[in-house]
């Protein structure tokens, strides 16, 4: 491995990370989903298409399967600051980008509240607009004064700049397929050069009008079965899916100076195009080739430092054999001596997430990184004839298990390709220092309980909902440490009118004040903080530590 890989000047951070996936609300159910290798995939929902089915022969909707998410219509706009009237103009992928962004600075310990005015980029991939075809069926008389800013699709990335007041790059992406991964690259690359001090960077889609469906179906793409079945035999097409995510990007060095914790890091990445090919919509093996060689290059790996790489795997006829293909020329057959390179898809979890697909891939391979783990990728019996596993020496991660070689350093590739032949794949590995990785997953205060542990909502019911949520997060790691919650709670979280904090000197004591919360009781150890609208809690906590302390 090359000193390039070891240095820290070029080595972008993932420093938080959200999520809205088919039966996944976010990262902990995601892992859960991958983990335990089942799929988000569900009949359409009845009403989803808001019209009768405009071509009842259409596999897309004869079919009816799909990864959806529930709620797609529901948004507090008062949080965002944003009237009733308008946010009903507004794209729900704007919405929803709005949200993942709030919860992805969260995840990162950044008080939004905080960064207003600072250089934060916005980097939002997004191929779809399928609400401006709802909207406009209502004719002229639906057009409101919210009507171009509410549909237009640039718009879902400077929303997010806007209402959090930043004012580094602010950009939407469509590279088609590829246009998450793209964003992702482009944010790295705006890190690198001081454009921005850091970026919220992600992809969303919301699959809201029959009209789409239709067109995919007519186009060819979609399976009857339902199913992606990636590098199978019985490959036939992606079943779709839906929804967003979104990471925080810091650089390497800055992110260990601010002690945050890191998830992983990203080494290098590379975009390129296919040029002339067989067709428009027909890959480019070699492109694809030169692509992941070039992000290596960028990176400072070789292909024996590659131990799994997420594919684009859509589960296509086409696509399937010509991705293989490039990957054994780029990557497999060159580490033949280090075993099998290890492959897999998530498409065959979540469906195909077309323009947010390439961020929900990085996404789950940071979560393997994290959680030293690589998932399986589902729907796989026999290999394609066309796609020769052994002959490329690929492997399909058919379980979920350890990393193949977990003495060296976890390093994995992510793939996506734009259907028009915009190709991106980026490097990602684990912080390699020893040193510095035990840093970073150490975290937060040390001392003596009880500890107290602030909440704050907009609204009472508000206040009850995310004691609610925090009490099934803790419920599910156990692990977590009173004080590591309450130095979170009091540090990196926004300060709303209706407040509480639970003292406690443990996780029981904690789970049982979250549950008193939730329901809205009074307990002894509750105590109402709606009156100290200007306090610091993070000095509550440290007052509470030292008067216990003394």
């Amino acid at each position: 491995m090359s000193e390039a890989f070891r240095g820290q000047d070029s080595a972008i951070a993932v420093v938080g990370v959200s999520c809205r996936l088919p039966r996944a609300a976010g990262p902990a159910g995601f892992w859960a989903l991958l983990r335990d290798g089942l799929d988000g995939i569900s009949s359409t929902p009845a009403d989803r298409w808001g019209v009768a089915a405009v071509d009842s022969g259409s596999p897309a909707l004869g079919a009816g399967y799909g990864g959806y998410l529930s709620g797609v219509d529901q948004f507090d706009a008062g949080f965002f600051g944003i009237s009733p009237r308008e946010a009903a103009a507004v794209d729900p992928q704007q919405r929803l980008t709005l949200e993942l962004g709030w919860e992805a600075l969260e995840d990162a310990g950044v008080v939004p509240e905080r960064v207003r005015g600072n250089r934060v980029g916005v980097f939002i991939g997004a191929n779809k607009d399928d609400y401006a075809t709802v909207a406009r069926r209502r004719g002229v008389e639906g057009i409101t004064e919210h009507s171009t800013t509410g549909l237009q699709r640039g718009m879902i990335a400077n929303r997010v700049s806007y209402v959090f007041g930043l004012t580094g790059p602010s950009i939407t992406v469509d590279t088609a397929q590829s246009s998450s991964l793209v964003a992702v690259h482009l944010a790295c690359e705006s890190l690198r050069r001081g454009e921005c001090s850091s970026a919220i960077v992600g992809g969303v889609v919301l699959n809201l009008s029959a009209e789409a469906a239709v067109e995919l179906s007519r186009f060819g793409a979609l399976s009857p079965d339902g199913r992606c079945f990636t590098f199978d035999a019985r490959a036939n097409g992606f079943v779709r899916g839906e929804g967003g995510a979104v990471v925080v990007l810091k650089p390497l060095g800055q992110a260990l100076a601010d002690g945050d914790h890191v998830y992983c890091v990203i080494r290098g990445s590379a975009v390129n195009h296919d040029g002339v090919s067989e067709g428009l919509t027909v890959p480019s093996a070699s492109a694809q080739e030169e692509v992941i060689r070039f992000a290596h290059e960028r990176a400072g790996v070789q292909a024996a430092d590659i131990q799994y790489v997420e594919l684009h795997g859509t589960g296509t006829k086409v696509g399937d054999p010509i991705e293989a293909a490039a990957l054994g020329a780029a990557v497999g057959r060159p580490r033949r001596a280090h075993g099998p390179l290890r492959v897999g898809s998530v498409k065959t979890n979540i469906g195909h997430l077309e323009g947010a697909a390439g961020i929900a891939g990085l996404l789950k391979v940071v979560l393997a990184i994290y959680h030293r783990q690589i998932p399986a990728s589902l729907n796989f019996r026999q290999a394609s004839p066309w796609v020769r596993l052994e002959e490329q020496n690929l492997q399909v991660q058919t379980q979920t298990a350890g990393w193949p070689e977990p003495g060296r350093p976890l390093v994995a590739g992510v793939s996506s390709f734009g259907m028009g032949g915009a190709n991106c794949h980026v490097v990602v590995s684990e912080v390699t220092d020893p040193e510095v990785a035990e840093g970073v997953r150490l975290g937060g205060p040390v001392g003596s309980a009880p500890w107290a542990l602030p909440l704050s909502a907009r609204s009472a019911r508000a206040l009850g909902e995310q004691a609610m949520r925090l009490r099934a997060f803790v419920t599910e790691q156990l692990e977590l440490s009173v004080p590591d919650v309450a130095w979170t709670l009091a540090t990196a979280r926004s300060v709303f009118a209706h407040r509480a904090v639970v003292v406690t000197a443990d996780v029981d004591g904690l789970l049982a004040g979250l549950q008193d919360l939730a329901g809205l009781q009074d307990p002894a150890g509750l105590q109402d903080l709606a009156g100290l609208r200007d306090v610091d809690a993070s000095s509550v906590v440290r007052g509470v530590a030292a008067g216990a302390a003394g």
